[in-house]
Formats: structure tokens, sequence, C-alpha cells
């Protein structure tokens, strides 16, 4: 418990005399750190609503943050928290726009004061608590904003592009992990089911390397395709690739394998025009 609620209210009483003008030097030191990056007027509307709020629940007898005084008053540092989080700021900055307020307050107290001396201490230690529920919420915010930028990077790693009609392939790019695999095995069984394609090619060009491990995302991905009642091809396989899947003893069975994406179509085109017994336009 960092306040008492005696504490609590003298201090709701403190930070309402002469509010205007503490909530501008506030301001004022936050923004010395943030270098300009954030306008005056923004971190002036978010100093004063968290002012606010703070005041508020000083005046409910808050002792800690964790009590139910404090609820609004969280909501508002964690919201702090996440714009900066999203705005590029680093979590000791967000944090700081917290601690200054001990800087704004410093002068206005009776140090002198025994109990005026006690309320003071209480409160930067109350103040502290405040700076490091914001750095946990940055952290926190910062964590979630990473994961959905990896999970879009991966979706666009991943594009699933219809080649011809009732074909659709996958061009994969780089280094295929068990991540990645997921969710290339996801969005190619979706494609096969949104456009109804009988064939799917996964194109292995862009892979730099194929070990034993890559292989078997490639081979769980065709069975699921299989399942699905689409025929699988891998195309892309160049001579380095090949020598490679030699010496490592991979198998791919009765999967139908191609240099290029253009060969791998026209064998799908011959498969198709024979299936039904029509004639495949040629591949430009």
């Amino acid at each position: 418990m960092a306040l008492s609620t005696d504490e609590s209210r003298r201090m709701a009483d403190r930070l309402r005399t002469d509010s205007a003008d503490l909530v501008a030097t506030w301001v004022a030191k936050a923004g010395a750190p943030l270098t300009g990056r954030l306008s005056e007027g923004e971190l002036r509307r978010q100093i004063t609503e968290l002012y606010g709020v703070l005041v508020a629940a000083l005046d409910e007898g808050m002792t800690d943050l964790s009590a139910a005084p404090g609820g609004e008053l969280r909501a508002v540092l964690a919201d702090l928290s996440r714009g900066r989080a999203r705005q590029g700021f680093s979590a000791t900055e967000t944090a700081v726009s917290v601690f200054t307020l001990k800087d704004a307050l410093s002068g206005r107290a009776d140090l002198a004061d025994p109990a005026e001396l006690r309320d003071f201490l209480s409160f930067n230690r109350f103040i502290d608590e405040l700076g490091l529920f914001t750095f946990s919420s940055y952290s926190a915010a910062r964590e979630e904003l990473i994961a959905d930028q990896a999970e879009q990077l991966l979706e666009l790693s991943t594009p699933v592009v219809k080649l011809w009609e009732g074909v659709v392939a996958v061009p994969l790019v780089g280094t295929l992990d068990s991540a990645r695999a997921q969710v290339v095995m996801e969005r190619l069984l979706q494609a096969l089911v949104d456009t109804g394609s009988p064939y799917a090619i996964i194109d292995i060009t862009g892979v730099p390397a194929v070990d034993t491990q890559v292989a078997q995302h490639i081979l769980k991905t065709v069975v699921a395709a299989r399942l699905m009642g689409a025929e699988c091809l891998i195309s892309g396989i160049r001579p380095q690739i090949a020598q490679t899947i030699v010496a490592l003893g991979i198998e791919f069975g009765d999967i139908a394998t191609k240099a290029t994406l253009a060969d791998a179509l026209r064998h799908v085109l011959r498969r198709s025009a024979a299936r039904t017994g029509g004639r495949a336009e040629p591949v430009a």
C-alpha cells in the first residue's frame, strides 16, 4: 500500500490547488524528453485526462493502483501506453511522462513540515507504482503489436495465386518454418475450397535450401490438399535442390515435381485436358 486513505485525500486536495499551473508544468517537463515528436496539444490532452482521473481516484481514498478506485486510472494509463507503443516511443519515454509529475510537484510542498514530508514521500512511491504499471502496459502492447505484424508478414509472404481456371499456386520465398508452413497449409486449403480448384502447385523456386524439415512441411501440405480432393505438384526443383534432396534421402513418392512453375502449369493443363477430353490452351 503506497498511500493511506487520509494521505490519498490530502494529496487530492493539494493537486486541486492551482491545478492549471501544475498541469502546465507537468506538460512542459513530460514533453522535454520527447523532443517534439508529440504535439503539445496531444500531450496536453493526455496529461489533462490523466490528471483528472488521478485526482478523482485519490479523492475516493485510493491506497494503491490495484484498488477499486484505480480502475479508470489503470485504463487511462494502459491507453496511453498502447498509443505510445503504436507511435514508436520507447517504454522509458512513456514511463517518464508519468514520473515527471514528481518534478512538477517539487517545490510545492513544505518539506520542513514532517506531516507534509510524509505525504510527499508516500505520493512519490505511488507515482513510482504508476510509472511501473505504464512500463508493464507498454511492454504488453508492444508484444501484441509485434505479434500482429509478424502474422501480417506471414500472410503477405504466403500468397495463393489463381494461375488458370482450376489451378492455384503457392509461390514460396524464404525459409519455411513450422509457423509459416501452417499458414501455407491453411491458405492453400481455403483457396481450394473458395475456387473449387482440382490442382495446386507449390513453387519452391524462392526457397534457398531444402532440408528434411522443409521437405516434411511441404509433404504435409500436399497430403492435406489431397485430402481435399486436389492433386498437388511441386515446382522449382533446381539442380542444387535436387542434389540436396537425393543426398538427404528425401522421398516425394508419387508427387509430381517440375523444374519450373511454367513446366508445372503445362503438366497440369495436359492432365486437365486428358481428364475432360478437351484441348488445353497453350501457355504463353
